[in-house]
This record gives C-alpha cells, structure tokens and sequence, in this order.
C-alpha cells in the first residue's frame, strides 16, 4: 500500500460472484482503472474461491485483489479455515479482518480480529482493519468507545513499525446495505477520532476509509473530507459502472487535495 495518504477504494464482493459474471466485472474494473489518476488504488476482495480468477484476470492491470478474511492460525487441522500464506499463494496483497458481519455472525472477538491481524501482516498482506458501532449504540453516545475498543484491541498487539502497514476501516453497521450512509460530517468525526489513536500509534498516515451505503451519488463528498482516505464498498462493487464512478470520484478528489 501506498506510504502517502492516496486515496484506496476497495471493493468487498461479499459472499456474490459466478465466473461468467466474475470476468465481466474484473474486467471492466481493470480497464477503467487504467485511466485513474496514480495516486488512487483500487482493489477488490473476493470470495476464496475466485482468488486464482481474481489473479489471472487482474495481474497485468493496476487493480490489486484479496480475500474477505483469514484463519487466525497460519497451518493445522483446523477444517473449513483458509490460512493467510494460502491467500499469498494466489497474489493477493489485501485482506479484510474484522468485518461487522464476521464479528456478529461469527461471533468473532476484538481479541481474535487483533490475532488474525496480526497474521495478515506476517504474511507480508495489507489488512484491512473494519470497525463500526450499532444504531443502538450511537443513540447511546457510545460510538466513540466502541470503535475506539476495537482499533485498540488491534493497535495493543502490534508495534509501530507494524501499525503502519495496516489500513483501517470505518464502516458504522447500521448504513451498511441499508442505503442509509453517514453524513459526511458524521464519517469525518469518527475517521477524526480514530486518526488520533493512530497518531497515537505513530501511524499517523494509515489510510482510513469509510464504509456504508457509499454510492456514486455521495462518493466525492465522503472522500473530499481530511480524514477519508477513500472507501471500503459492498454492494456497489457488484456493479462496475457504480464501483468505476466511485473510483472516478476518489480520483477527481485526488487531483484537487
């Protein structure tokens, strides 16, 4: 990933995908990317079975690619688990940890998300850090202390020279697929508040992106915010002209900062 603050938008298929369909969407992803400006990484996380599709029809492109998730143990019998070193084997440099839906389904700890953190980067992988609060508890005032628990959980089991190589998204799960995305100004608060835990930190220029309900409508005004380094997107990533514009919009902001 990249050492300044450009501007990452990432696609998260989610658990969506067919080959045929797969080829078409790679493809055209790839070549819109071709036309961005330098400083805006684009990059999808695809579903482990279309990793090896993923590497073939991405590789001669700018478009990186990764997996949705990884084993918080790197080999052993443990049946059904992917191990980062495996996602390695298939060029990927992206992988998401800590996604809402594997926290709440998963029931998956900020302790096992720090672990599986800490895996991702032993395996020389960019992770890509999810946190985000309910409704319940942002009515509740509590959206800071929960995003702040979960990054922290992260940041107390790697050393700074590791905490730079993350990325970090924020992705409040009451917009995500709902269609009801934060405010600009909401995103910007809380990407400020976790900006100084990375300060904190000594990775002070972390990527941080937004996730929730971003869409080619409210792209450039979420990225045109100090501390939205770009986005973490679902459902539009499905779509390519939705996740190019998103692109584009990442890339127009890119050019003005």
């Amino acid at each position: 990933m990249p050492k300044q603050r450009a501007k990452v938008v990432v696609g998260n298929w989610k658990m969506h995908g067919r080959l045929a369909d797969n080829a078409v969407l790679l493809k055209a992803v790839a070549q819109g990317a071709a036309d961005l400006p330098e400083n805006v990484l684009v990059g999808v996380c695809v579903p482990f079975p279309y990793l090896a599709q993923a590497q073939a029809l991405l590789a001669d492109s700018r478009v990186v690619w990764g997996a949705q998730d990884v084993s918080a143990h790197t080999e052993g019998a443990y049946t059904g688990e992917v191990a980062a070193p495996m996602v390695v084997d298939y060029g990927a440099s992206l992988a998401i940890v800590g996604h809402s839906e594997r926290r709440n389904y998963h029931g998956e700890s900020v302790e096992l998300v720090a672990v599986k953190t800490q895996r991702v980067l032993e395996a020389g992988l960019t992770p890509i850090v999810c946190v985000g609060e309910t409704l319940e508890q942002r009515d509740a005032g509590e959206t800071s202390q929960v995003v702040g628990t979960q990054l922290d959980a992260v940041l107390a089991k790697l050393s700074p020279q590791e905490a730079v190589r993350i990325v970090v998204a924020y992705e409040p799960i009451w917009a995500i697929g709902t269609g009801e995305s934060a405010t600009s100004q909401q995103a910007q608060e809380v990407h400020a508040f976790l900006r100084g835990r990375l300060v904190a930190k000594g990775a002070p220029d972390v990527p941080l992106l937004y996730g929730g309900s971003v869409k080619p409508e409210n792209a450039e005004e979420l990225f045109r915010q100090p501390d939205i380094d770009g986005g973490l997107i679902g459902g539009a990533s499905l779509k390519y002209k939705d996740f190019l514009a998103i692109c584009e919009a990442a890339g127009a902001v890119s050019v003005t900062q």
